[in-house]
């Protein structure tokens, strides 16, 4: 049987953040991050990938995607892109933003472009992510959702 995705729940908190710090990615600001939210995918019982969206408007910042060293090559990384896109555009989100220094690639192959951070909306730019856990030299991605 195939894993599926669900929405993350505040008992997968624990591997929520073992999984993200074990991929490098920053954590400090979870707890207290702008109407934060996760998916996750659970194989044999074990949390193996995890995505986060954190809210601002119209735009959001997509974040915190990991998928367990061992599980990757299978898609799930492209699954939970997929599943956060579908769900944002629900919510009415019509950008979503990311600032990465390892996946440029493949987010590009989703069809996100590199832009400035300029070029992001003042509310993203002051979100944690940008302000002080990322540093400059991440490259800023966008992607514009249509319905």
């Amino acid at each position: 049987m195939l894993p599926g995705i669900r929405s993350g729940q505040s008992a997968d908190l624990s591997a929520i953040l073992q999984l993200l710090k074990s991929a490098g990615l920053p954590t400090a600001d979870l707890a207290n991050a702008h109407e934060f939210q996760t998916w996750v995918i659970e194989d044999e019982g074990s949390l193996v990938g995890v995505i986060g969206l954190e809210r601002f408007g119209s735009g959001a910042l997509l974040r915190s995607l990991a998928v367990a060293p061992e599980q990757r090559k299978r898609g799930w990384g492209t699954d939970l892109v997929a599943r956060v896109e579908h769900d944002a555009r629900g919510y009415g989100i019509q950008q979503l933003i990311l600032l990465t220094e390892t996946a440029g690639p493949f987010f590009r192959g989703l069809g996100y472009a590199v832009t400035a951070r300029s070029d992001v909306s003042e509310e993203v730019r002051q979100s944690a992510e940008f302000h002080s856990l990322c540093p400059v030299t991440a490259i800023c991605m966008r992607k514009a959702l249509t319905r």
